[in-house]
């Protein structure tokens, strides 16, 4: 399962230069307002290092890690919605993703203008999400019309649970407040996904700060994370030894990629597990709360279709015990069912009729 992630942001505050730095990809990245008119696509492998010491117990010719997907939009500004800076074509290119990273300016370079002529990270934010909400806004009233419209003929109680839950998410749009924020019932969900609502999305806030500033110790909140873009540029031209002892002597711990990631996967309640024999070890991400049936489908659908039972090891006992042979001799080899819930760190395989 790989998952994709929006970035977003006003103009000139470091997106597409941290997206170059997380793909290593080459988007524009230039001075100006809306340099980057088509959205920009990167796949990044996410970095786990419980991959390499399975493969080499299991002895696979092949590591697989997982995938995540970046989408830089060009910048927002305000009255986006309305198609200020062609805000609506931007925004349209950023519905079918699973969450927003929305990136907010807290760094100082008089060579790199800011739309608004001033450094102000809260009145950013602000801004974007402003334009979510109207965006979201318009979207839910041209649906809620035509429910209405379809109302006045014969109609089943589904179309009446779909005009309730509409009137419900406009007045929380009104009221300035996220659609994520409400509670659904599972029929109101499949019908809140056919919207792609922008602020049903889980956001995660990267502060686009100094060098100094990563260094500074401070209580953020669980959705916020900091982040040098220009540091994380720099970082590209070295080979991963040199980024490593590069990092160390600037005390810093992890690199913003590493940082995104782990934020992203906790926003999106992500969990790994893997599966390793001698062809390959292989990552693979799911709900947290996924059963073992819906794991194996992430494999092939056919696997959860005939799933019989999965052979489980925790990461932990695997590395211990050496292996698939070894942790089967140690007795800690467990043989799960249908109702086992994954847990982060299982190396599984999966049994099944075809």
């Amino acid at each position: 399962m790989s998952f994709q992630i929006g970035i977003v942001g006003l103009p000139n505050v470091g997106k597409s230069t941290l997206f170059n730095a997380l793909t290593r990809n080459q988007a524009d990245a230039q001075n100006y307002p809306f340099c980057t008119i088509d959205p920009n696509v990167g796949v990044v492998e996410v970095p786990d290092e419980r991959l390499e010491k399975i493969a080499k117990l299991a002895d696979s010719q092949r590591v697989i890690p997982t995938i995540i997907e970046f989408v830089d939009i060009a910048g927002l500004v305000k009255g986006a919605h309305q198609g200020e800076g062609l805000g609506n074509q931007f925004l349209s290119h950023i519905r079918e993703v699973d969450a927003i990273v929305e990136v907010v300016r807290n760094f100082h370079d008089p060579n790199i203008v800011h739309v608004d002529g001033r450094i102000d990270p809260e009145s950013d934010k602000e801004t974007i999400n402003l334009e979510l909400i109207f965006a979201d806004l318009e979207t839910v009233n041209r649906r809620l019309d035509k429910v209405k419209t379809q109302m006045k003929g014969p109609h089943d109680k589904l179309l009446d649970l779909e005009k309730d839950m509409l009137e419900k998410i406009r007045q929380t749009l009104e009221q300035g407040k996220w659609v994520s924020t409400l509670e659904f019932s599972a029929e109101e969900k499949n019908i809140l996904k056919s919207l792609n609502l922008l602020t049903a999305k889980p956001l995660l806030y990267v502060y686009n700060v100094d060098e100094d500033d990563l260094k500074k110790e401070e209580s953020l909140p669980d959705n916020t994370i900091k982040i040098c873009a220009k540091l994380e540029a720099e970082l590209t031209a070295l080979s991963e030894d040199e980024m490593r002892e590069y990092l160390k002597e600037l005390g810093i711990k992890e690199t913003g990629l590493d940082k995104l990631i782990k934020a992203s996967y906790r926003l999106l309640n992500l969990i790994t597990f893997f599966t390793a024999g001698e062809k390959e070890t292989k990552a693979w991400t799911v709900k947290q709360g996924s059963r073992a049936p819906e794991a194996a489908g992430k494999i092939h659908s056919d696997f959860e279709r005939g799933f019989i039972r999965a052979e489980v090891v925790s990461y932990e006992n695997f590395i211990k015990h050496g292996g698939w042979h070894g942790a089967r001799e140690a007795g800690v080899l467990r043989q799960e069912g249908k109702d086992y819930i994954v847990q982060d760190g299982d190396v599984m395989l999966f049994k099944f009729n075809v």
